[in-house]
């Protein structure tokens, strides 16, 4: 996936904002919490999740996602752009957001389809 496509992704999602962060990296934010990063220079991804998912990810395609740090009930995964598939990447940017907006917010968008 090419930045370009990610950046359109998280873009889209409703009042995103986005700012320098820490290291380098240019940092996503919903209502000011923040649940994205991206590392342009190294095509790799910080985003929040859960820690289920974050074990489920890292176990299932190890050379796509990488466990990151986790706090309280949340995980971060870290992941490269260039071997993720694009329709995977937009659902869990969404998913990343949804742990951060708030629920009247997060309610806007219709809710992910059951696999």
């Amino acid at each position: 996936m090419s930045v370009d496509v990610f950046l359109k992704a998280v873009r889209g999602l409703p009042e995103v904002t986005e700012a320098d962060s820490f290291g380098g990296m240019t940092g996503f934010r919903v209502h000011g919490k923040g649940f994205c990063y991206l590392n342009e220079a190294d095509g790799i991804i910080l985003l929040k999740a859960t820690r289920e998912e974050q074990e489920a990810l890292v176990a299932e395609a190890p050379e796509v996602f990488s466990p990151s740090w986790s706090s309280g009930r949340f995980a971060w995964l870290e992941i490269d752009l260039g071997k993720v598939d694009p329709e995977e990447l937009g659902e869990l940017v969404t998913e990343g957001w949804r742990l951060s907006a708030p629920k009247r917010l997060a309610d806007t968008l219709p809710a992910p389809s059951a696999p």
